[in-house]
């Protein structure tokens, strides 16, 4: 639920619009980004210049869940911060390049002896088996990957191998090889992805924008700072799954930092890198199903002075909309790592395993219900026109100014085809056939067969008039000649004499209606 605004507070309200969750995300962007608490509500505002959008959030049903700003343009209260603990939300801040800056989420008790066995994992045997499982799901996610949605048998069998080497790797270090060797075929296998563009934004398109190229960004020479679309939002939608397993991790009393198969660095959350290892196929396949059945749009990005392709915080605020499809794919990964490291503990007999505070399974084993994270729903993909890029309903594939076009110019194809067919060999001998036989026919024909009183006047009066009953297939049946030529006899035209006594018969031939 979003209260009103008072427009005493927003003089500026003419040119605003509501801000409502979507998927329980709330996404902020532009210039001047505010959060801040009034009278108990959590006011969000954002926008560029005076297009603003603005919202107000009751403590009771309010449906937010995550609320990500991108960029750095703004403020944030600590009342509001505190708010969203309260509320049980997350507030995570994104950059468009797909850096994550800060998450919070809510506080909750940790062990010291279960950080304690993550800080030693790496020097143990526990250390090999979690990397081997965290990346053992990885690589068999990128093989159903490359076999069922890249149709790459060959990659998926390189890719099969090596996971199964996984099996006899001894050290981490192993694993990282492996790891890295198969993501070389992996991603050369994503190479000749086509992104496709409405009609009307192709002349403004880069030509590397329409292909996914290399993983590996020619400005830096890594993953970050892409320079086409796609590789673009798969950094943007990477940060959002690392801010929900660094969120999972903390939920569950480990340290987002100390990482297993990522090295310690400087600025960067390597258990956290770690666990979206095992979900980053799951990002990959929803991101390959949108540009291979819609277009993107070129007003969704843009290029900077050194070739760095970025997201539009419009378009940037879609992709956030997916943080609760990795908030649960992560979380029964993130239990299971959990479990792991409990297992290595000394501990009291009646303390078994660790809390399922993400999946909640252990307190549906007591009550006897399904165990498990239930998968949540990702959100819609956009329709796109493929002419014009307009946003579509469900069900369609052009708006309707391009349908008119694209049915003009169908019709006008379909009629030139029809005239290359009717003016081809065959045609023309069909043709010289009618023509010949219905010429014998006239020489054959004797005017006393007619009768007198059967003049063009009387036909034009009577017949005609009867024959408007008479379906186009029967009189072209009565008088041998094409259904074209008895339409137009039915319209009025006046065929040869030798058809009239023909059709004056079939005109006053009784029929069912006049029964």
């Amino acid at each position: 639920m979003v209260a009103a605004v008072s427009k005493t507070h927003t003089p500026w309200l003419k040119s605003s619009v509501p801000l409502v969750p979507h998927h329980g995300v709330v996404t902020l962007f532009g210039y001047g980004v505010s959060a801040f608490v009034d009278r108990g509500h959590l006011v969000l505002e954002d926008g560029v210049g005076p297009n603003r959008r603005i919202a107000r959030f009751p403590r009771v049903r309010h449906g937010l869940r995550r609320l990500i700003v991108i960029g750095s343009n703004g403020s944030v209260s600590l009342a509001a911060l505190r708010w969203l603990a309260d509320q049980d939300a997350a507030f995570v801040m994104l950059e468009r390049d797909g850096s994550v800056l800060a998450t919070t989420g809510p506080v909750r008790p940790s062990d010291s002896r279960l950080r304690r066995a993550q800080s030693l994992a790496n020097t143990s045997h526990i250390g090999t088996e979690i990397a081997r499982e965290l990346i053992g799901r990885k690589l068999m996610g990128q093989e159903r990957v490359a076999r069922d949605k890249l149709e790459r048998a060959d990659v998926a069998n390189v890719i099969a191998s090596y996971r199964t080497s996984l099996m006899s790797a001894r050290t981490i270090a192993d694993v990282r090889q492996l790891e890295s060797i198969a993501a070389q075929a992996y991603w050369l296998a994503w190479r000749f992805v086509p992104i496709k563009f409405p009609e009307s934004d192709i002349s403004r398109v880069p030509m590397h924008w329409r292909t996914f190229g290399t993983r590996k960004s020619p400005i830096t020479g890594s993953q970050r700072l892409a320079v086409d679309p796609l590789n673009a939002m798969l950094n943007y939608s990477y940060a959002v799954l690392e801010s929900e397993s660094r969120l999972a991790l903390a939920a569950l009393g480990l340290d987002p930092g100390i990482g297993v198969i990522h090295v310690d660095v400087p600025s960067r959350d390597s258990f956290a890198c770690d666990l979206m290892e095992a979900v980053r196929p799951q990002v990959d396949s929803y991101l390959f199903d949108w540009v291979s059945r819609e277009p993107l749009r070129r007003s969704w990005f843009f290029e900077e002075s050194d070739g760095n392709c970025r997201l539009m915080g419009s378009f940037a605020e879609r992709l956030s909309e997916t943080s609760a499809t990795w908030a649960a794919a992560v979380a029964p990964v993130a239990e299971w790592l959990s479990r792991k490291l409990w297992s290595t503990l000394r501990k009291p007999v009646r303390q078994t395993l660790p809390a399922t505070r993400l999946t909640q399974s252990r307190r549906r084993q007591i009550h006897q219900s399904p165990t498990g994270t239930e998968s949540a729903k990702r959100p819609r993909v956009p329709r796109i026109c493929t002419g014009c890029g307009s946003e579509l309903k469900r069900g369609r594939t052009l708006c309707a100014q391009c349908s008119k076009l694209v049915s003009r110019e169908n019709l006008l194809v379909a009629a030139n085809l029809g005239r290359i067919a009717t003016h081809g060999p065959e045609a023309e001998r069909r043709r010289a056939e009618t023509q010949n036989r219905q010429c014998e026919a006239i020489r054959e024909w004797n005017p006393i067969d007619k009768p007198d009183w059967l003049n063009e006047k009387y036909y034009r009066e009577t017949v005609v008039r009867s024959l408007k009953s008479i379906t186009v297939p029967v009189i072209a049946a009565s008088l041998r000649v094409s259904e074209p030529y008895a339409t137009e006899i039915r319209n009025g035209r006046v065929p040869h004499p030798r058809h009239w006594l023909p059709l004056f018969l079939l005109a006053a031939r009784p029929r069912k209606s006049d029964k």
